[in-house]
């Protein structure tokens, strides 16, 4: 071959080198047409996208003494959850309980794999019912594929206008309800019936609505294949005894299809009969029969549909299952292992422990803080004086009037600016008082004084602080 004939050969062999490259790197999106699919693992996900819904729609209509159950009221800082009353100087509870549900995926990750993501993760809950959605207005997997690929008409512009318009009606909503933990449901509908809304009301349903929307309804699996951190790093809590999704390859290879009753050793086949249909049900459009991929999330469809050929073709069911790579590899799978029991252990401890804090938790604070300017000064009666600011955070639901005192030292004595110090619901009162002592009794430079405020209506609602009092040391 001449130089010239190598360059020519070099100029055309390349630039479609580039573009198979670029293509590979930049793929364009492809739609996935899930197909439905029915059996034991498709009902138990139904269940949960019902009550999941149920419980997130239902919950913020819920009344429970007197306002609503689960309210975060951001303007008047209290955080209704049923029974309970939170305040911003409870937001210690909140990250407790943000990491006891860290740790409790890491845990389910580690027994189960990606269950989460494939019947509880609102990613998955939200698009589940759009797909129903789409399947009861649009029609099969075949009769969406065949509508997409045909032209334009009016009858393809209705169909589609309707399941839009019903995605939108539903994405708005689900903004309304989420908006409805924060500003009282009730509240919100009267505004929203009378156009009435505030702005920034009308923005978060606006944004969460489109947040839903695109989500549920156009981005579906990229969300978990290309956005979902978990996805990415799940594979740091797998291990070999990890339950997953695996096709049984020694039992379905070589696959190919074959006709009912025919005996497939005599073929030289394996189990699979190569009907693709695990991949035509795959939410995410993978091929489990590939192997373990980091975009299966677990549902379990192709488990269920491949059943269903496996009993028409009268094969044991499994070829698609539940199972670990131990299991695959005919060793026993550990379910208490180092991790495991480490995980169970922390959940336990953890778990407790919030529930202890805050079935002892007092609807009463006391911050204590010294008078930076001085140490201690001397009174006109020869006491030693120490002043502090006293914060009083009343987080009942009722006002309280309280009394005060200090203890720690001989004869301390405290002065007040109110005799009767009172405090609103939810409020913080600023109370500056003064400490004095003989300095005779002050066996060190720095003593340890408490003080004590309790409720006059209910004595049992009391808070007791410790803070240092400063003098000189005179005493033997």
């Amino acid at each position: 071959m001449s130089g010239n004939q190598a360059s020519t050969v070099a100029s055309k062999t390349a630039p479609s080198a580039a573009n198979s490259a670029e293509d590979a790197v930049y793929a364009k999106h492809r739609k996935v047409y899930p197909r439905e699919v029915h059996g034991l693992f498709a009902t138990l996900r139904t269940v949960g996208m019902v009550v999941l819904l149920g419980l997130f729609y239902g919950v913020a209509w819920l009344s429970w003494d007197g306002h609503q159950a689960v309210l975060l009221d951001l303007p008047a800082r209290k955080f209704y959850v049923f029974g309970l009353t939170f305040w911003p100087q409870d937001f210690f509870y909140f990250a407790w309980l943000l990491v006891i549900a860290a740790l409790t995926l890491f845990y389910v990750t580690a027994l189960a794999g990606r269950l989460w993501c494939g019947y509880a993760c609102p990613q998955t809950v939200w698009t589940e019912i759009f797909l129903w959605i789409e399947q009861k207005i649009e029609g099969s997997r075949n009769q969406q594929i065949k509508r997409d690929q045909a032209p334009m008409s009016f009858a393809k512009f209705r169909v589609k206008a309707t399941k839009h318009f019903i995605w939108i009606v539903f994405s708005l909503y689900t903004g309304f309800t989420f908006v409805g933990y924060f500003t009282p449901i009730r509240e919100l509908s009267a505004e929203l019936m009378n156009f009435n809304l505030g702005p920034w009301e009308t923005f978060w349903i606006l944004f969460y609505g489109f947040a839903t929307y695109g989500n549920a309804g156009w981005m579906r699996e990229q969300v978990c294949i290309y956005m979902c951190p978990y996805a990415r790093f799940q594979s740091a809590m797998f291990d070999r005894d990890t339950l997953v999704i695996a096709y049984d390859e020694k039992r379905g290879e070589p696959r190919g299809s074959r006709k009912k009753g025919v005996d497939p050793k005599e073929m030289g086949l394996g189990d699979c009969v190569d009907c693709t249909l695990c991949v035509q049900v795959c939410p995410t459009g993978i091929d489990i029969r590939d192997g373990l991929q980091y975009q299966c999330i677990g549902c379990a469809a192709c488990i269920d549909v491949c059943d269903q050929v496996m009993d028409k073709m009268g094969y044991p069911k499994g070829l698609v299952r539940y199972t670990t790579e131990h299991a695959m590899q005919g060793v026993k799978t550990k379910v208490l292992r180092p991790r495991t029991i480490m995980y169970t252990v922390l959940l336990v401890a953890l778990t407790a422990g919030l529930v202890y804090a805050i079935s002892q938790r007092t609807p009463l604070q006391l911050d204590v803080i010294r008078d930076r300017n001085s140490l201690y000064r001397e009174t006109n009666e020869g006491l030693v004086e120490n002043v502090y600011t006293l914060k009083v955070i009343n987080m009942d639901e009722k006002p309280h009037s309280y009394n005060l005192n200090v203890s720690g030292l001989e004869g301390l004595k405290l002065k007040t600016p109110k005799t009767e110090i009172t405090v609103p619901s939810g409020e913080v009162l600023n109370l500056p008082v003064s400490v004095s002592v003989d300095p005779i009794v002050l066996k060190r430079a720095a003593n340890e004084i408490e003080f004590t405020i309790s409720a006059k209506d209910e004595p049992e609602l009391k808070h007791t602080e410790k803070a240092r009092f400063l003098g000189p040391v005179m005493g033997h």
